[in-house]
């Protein structure tokens, strides 16, 4: 008979082992600077030599496009960064920038055990859930800094998803107000809260402006995202016959956190819609194509629904598919978050009972003016300074290196 241990029995057992192996490092640390303080003849040890200065922690590849602008500015700089990586295919481990090293440090329990005794200035991640479950603060490292991946509401991780983190880096005002809120009613201290922008949007902008368009028959991408609230989960592949009876080519990208949560579902989809002439699935690293290709977004609460909108300029339809906050942090505020919103501003609402008109709305979003004003509007309120969000990162970044590294040696002073 299997022994199962559920997750949170799980995180709660890891914690404690945790703990104890960090007792016995601490203890081991101190006996081992008591022996080098006696071979140096009683002279001060300089207990930072082996401090990583800068770290990085992606807990997939497809975050490399994020952070991969700032790591050649900041390495263009000088600045030494580590890239910690989940994912053993990760690009950024054979990237070939001076400066940077990428290390492939396990997956689950694995990664978590060599971030929780890191030690360094400052780690920089997009992963939720700091001091939550597995993934501890290190008592070595100085400052942590979220980055969103999107240009959503903070509010969409799953509950006290940045709680935890020292400083968060954002793109609009309407972030900003969820942080505070959240702080407030959970008697947190204040984060440090920097506005940068989007540096990855300001390189697909950038790319897109160098790139040719070809000239292609009408097309829609179908970009669900992944749980319960999602559209496979709400409407499986009923959503597809109805797609491919429009007679317009269809691409299809699943999340990728689908192919690993909802992998079962996922392959039976598969199965029944394989690949034809007609209907594609998606699966690149790099979205930037296969956005560019498309006409059309149908999404439901995706962040790639902004890349869409804002880089590309065009048209999206999202879905209904009645999304219950109760995982996540918006829960908290009662409130509407602020992506369901904006999208009836920058595109139109599908459910199942506008499904037979699938195809006119389609048409009808593209000519549409409205959604083009919409989406400028929207563009606003979540890009803030765009084309200088890696300079405003970077800057940010290195003056915070700096300022942590001077402390330090008042406190060593």
């Amino acid at each position: 008979m299997k022994l199962y241990i559920d997750p949170g029995t799980g995180s709660m057992l890891f914690a404690i082992l945790i703990g104890l192996l960090g007792a016995l490092r601490y203890m081991l640390r101190t006996w081992l600077v008591r022996v080098r303080f006696i071979l140096s003849g009683g002279k001060k040890i300089d207990n930072q030599q082996d401090k990583l200065p800068f770290v990085i922690f992606s807990d997939d590849k497809r975050y490399w496009n994020v952070f991969e602008p700032m790591c050649r500015e900041l390495c263009s700089r000088g600045m030494k960064i580590v890239y910690m990586t989940e994912s053993d295919d990760d690009p950024a481990l054979s990237c070939n920038i001076k400066n940077f090293k990428g290390e492939f440090i396990g997956k689950g329990n694995k990664a978590f055990a060599k971030l929780n005794f890191l030690n360094a200035t400052i780690l920089l991640s997009t992963t939720p859930g700091l001091d939550v479950y597995q993934w501890k603060r290190s008592k070595d490292v100085d400052c942590y800094i979220h980055m969103l991946h999107a240009p959503n509401e903070i509010t969409g991780y799953r509950m006290f998803g940045t709680d935890y983190y020292d400083v968060i880096l954002i793109s609009g005002m309407f972030q900003e107000r969820d942080i505070r809120a959240l702080e407030a009613m959970r008697k947190l201290p204040a984060k440090e809260i920097y506005h940068i922008g989007i540096p990855y949007m300001d390189i697909m902008l950038e790319r897109l402006q160098k790139s040719n368009t070809k000239a292609h028959e009408r097309t829609v991408l179908l970009a669900p995202s992944w749980g319960t609230s999602a559209i496979f989960s709400r409407f499986g592949g009923e959503i597809l016959d109805v797609l491919l009876d429009t007679g317009y080519h269809i691409i299809v990208r699943p999340h990728p956190q689908s192919f690993i949560s909802e992998k079962e579902m996922i392959d039976q989809i598969m199965q029944q819609y394989p690949a034809s002439n007609q209907l594609e699935w998606n699966r690149d690293t790099d979205n930037f194509e296969v956005l560019k290709r498309s006409d059309i977004l149908i999404s439901d609460f995706s962040g790639v629904i902004f890349d869409f909108a804002l880089v590309y300029d065009k048209p999206i339809i999202y879905t209904d598919t009645d999304y219950k906050s109760d995982p996540y942090d918006s829960w908290w505020l009662q409130d509407i978050p602020w992506t369901f919103k904006v999208l009836p501003r920058i595109g139109s609402k599908l459910g199942k009972d506008n499904f037979k008109d699938l195809k006119k709305m389609i048409d009808d979003c593209i000519t549409d003016e409205n959604f083009q004003k919409g989406r400028s509007e929207v563009r606003n309120e979540t890009w803030e300074f765009i084309g200088e969000g890696t300079i405003r990162a970077a800057d940010f970044l290195e003056c915070k290196y700096h300022a942590l590294l001077n402390e330090d040696k008042k406190i060593g002073a």
